[in-house]
C-alpha cells in the first residue's frame, strides 16, 4: 500500500460527492479488458485487488481510488518486419514497387490482425484524495501517467478543475540554497546522498549518488552556476524522498517507526483491514510533511493558469 512516488495537485471547487455517489460513478468507468483492436484502456479497479470488490475506500476524509491501465504490447519492430515481408511478397508477385499509401494500408492491416493477439501489460495507479485539504496525490512514476488518471477522474465526475501543486519559491531555487547555505536549511530537514545538478548553458546534467552533498566537489559545481533539479532529503526521520524540480516526490521511503506502528495494527489476517490501516497511517504522515515542505518553499503559490492539467481530447479510451 505504501506509495513509491507522488505527483500533487490542488483541487479548485472540488465536487462534494459522498462516498456512495462517487463509487457509483466509478462503477460506470470500471476497468475491463481492452477490445480486440484497442491498444490500451484505463478504468477503475478495487484498490484491494482480489481481496475486495469496493472501488473506493474512505477513512477520515482520505479517499483511495485505483486505476488499472491495460496496454497491449506490440513492438514496432514486429509490425515493421511483417509489413516489409508482405510488401516484398507483393512486389515480387506483381513486379512493381508499392506506393507509400499502399504500405500504410498494409501497416493498418497488420496492426488490425496482430493487436488482438498481443500480450496485455497491466499497471495499477493509486490516487489519494484528501477531501479536507482539497489535495490529490497520484502514485505514478511519470507526470503523464498521473494526468491519465486525472483524465479518468474528470470523465467519471463530469468535470474536474485541478492544477499541479505550486509553491512561491521554486523547488530548484530552494534546493540550491539548501545545498549552498547549510544555515538556511529547515531544522527538521536532513539531506540525503543523491543530487542532480543542471547547468544554465549546454553543459548538460550531472547526477551523483551516494555522495556527501556538503563536499567541496559539490560546492564547486554549485559555485560554477549549476542549480539543483533533484535532491534527496529526509524529514524528521519519518519520510525520505527525492524532490524534483516540478515538486514531484520520487523514491518515497517511510521511516521505521511508522512501519512498525503499521505492523502493530491488529488485522487478524484480513487484507482489507491491513490496507486501510496502512493507507490511513501513510496519508496522515504525508499530509503533515507535505504541509511542512510547502512552508519551507515559501507557501503555496496562487494558481495563475486555467485550472486544468490535461487536454480531454488526448485521453485514453475508457
Amino acid at each position: 500500500m505504501w506509495f513509491k512516488h507522488l505527483h500533487l495537485y490542488r483541487l479548485h471547487g472540488a465536487p462534494r460527492l459522498d462516498a456512495a455517489d462517487l463509487e457509483a460513478a466509478m462503477a460506470e468507468r470500471a476497468a475491463r479488458a481492452p477490445g480486440g483492436n484497442e491498444a490500451r484502456r484505463l478504468g477503475w479497479c478495487p484498490p484491494a485487488g482480489r481481496a475486495g470488490v469496493a472501488l473506493l475506500h474512505e477513512l477520515e476524509g482520505h479517499r483511495l481510488l485505483t486505476a488499472l491501465r491495460q496496454e497491449r504490447l506490440l513492438p514496432a519492430s514486429v509490425v515493421r518486419e511483417e509489413v516489409e515481408e508482405r510488401s516484398a511478397d507483393i512486389e515480387a508477385r506483381e513486379g512493381r514497387k508499392l506506393r507509400r499509401q499502399e504500405k500504410q494500408g498494409l501497416k493498418e492491416q497488420v496492426l488490425e490482425e496482430l493487436l488482438p493477439r498481443a500480450f496485455v501489460r497491466r499497471q495499477r495507479l493509486d490516487l489519494w484524495w484528501d477531501t479536507r485539504r482539497d489535495l490529490i496525490g497520484i502514485n505514478a512514476s511519470s507526470r503523464q501517467r498521473a494526468e491519465d488518471v486525472l483524465d479518468l477522474l474528470r470523465d467519471t465526475l463530469g468535470s474536474l478543475k485541478v492544477t499541479p501543486l505550486a509553491t512561491r519559491t521554486l523547488p530548484p531555487r530552494a534546493m540550491t540554497q539548501w545545498l549552498t547555505e547549510p544555515q538556511e536549511r529547515p531544522a527538521d530537514l536532513q539531506l540525503g546522498d543523491q543530487v542532480e545538478l543542471k547547468a544554465k548553458g549546454d553543459d548538460g546534467v550531472l547526477r551523483a549518488r551516494q555522495v556527501d552533498l556538503d563536499s567541496d566537489e559539490i560546492q564547486q559545481l554549485l559555485a560554477s552556476g549549476r542549480q539543483a533539479s533533484k535532491l534527496a532529503m529526509e524529514i524528521e526521520g519519518r519520510l525520505s524522498f527525492v524532490l524534483h524540480d516540478d515538486l514531484a516526490l520520487k523514491s518515497l521511503r517511510f521511516g521505521d517507526a511508522l512501519i512498525d506502528e503499521a505492523n502493530q495494527t491488529e488485522d487478524d489476517g484480513d487484507a482489507l483491514v491491513r490496507l486501510e490501516a496502512d493507507f490511513l497511517l501513510m496519508t496522515q504522515a504525508l499530509s503533515e510533511h507535505i504541509e511542512q515542505l510547502i512552508n519551507w518553499l515559501g507557501g503555496e503559490a496562487e494558481a495563475t493558469a486555467a485550472p486544468s492539467t490535461t487536454d480531454p481530447g488526448n485521453q485514453d479510451p475508457q
